[in-house]
């Protein structure tokens, strides 16, 4: 003869319950917790550019660098760079036809050498520091 099945209380079921699901709380939290603590933040952008043989950009021109962004200024072998993020927002700046800027985000204008000409930025943009190394590459940093 076969024995017959012992019924679980009713009290006994619900605590056998709630500490399973208790448990599994813990072990989710668990493992969010280890989540948060092992993030890796993605590496911020590049601040070294190197732009190259110093001869690619001749004397008297501006070479616009879209993947930085800058503008690079060569005014008889003398090196200057602006950043083209707008100091209103940060958006990116493009060239104009009188040789300066225009914010396309909202309007603001810079002159050629990044002073601004119409708000609603109302500080210039930064100016970059530029050096060619002792083997003749000429890097840029934007910090």
């Amino acid at each position: 003869m076969t024995e017959p099945l012992k019924v679980l209380p009713r009290r006994d079921f619900l605590k056998l319950a709630a500490d399973a699901l208790l448990g599994l709380g813990g072990l989710l939290a668990l493992w969010g917790l280890l989540r948060f603590f092992s993030y890796q933040p993605d590496p911020g952008p590049p601040s070294e550019f190197d732009l190259g043989d110093p001869a690619a950009y001749p004397p008297g021109t501006r070479a616009l660098l879209p993947g930085v962004p800058a503008a690079l200024y060569n005014e008889g072998g003398s090196f200057s760079a602006l950043s083209l993020t707008c100091t209103h927002l940060g958006c990116t700046v493009e060239a104009d036809d009188q040789q300066g800027f225009l914010c396309p985000c909202h309007g603001s204008r810079y002159d050629r050498d990044g002073r601004v000409l119409e708000g609603p930025a109302g500080a210039p943009l930064r100016t970059l520091r530029v050096e060619v190394d002792e083997e003749g590459v000429l890097w840029l940093y934007t910090n």
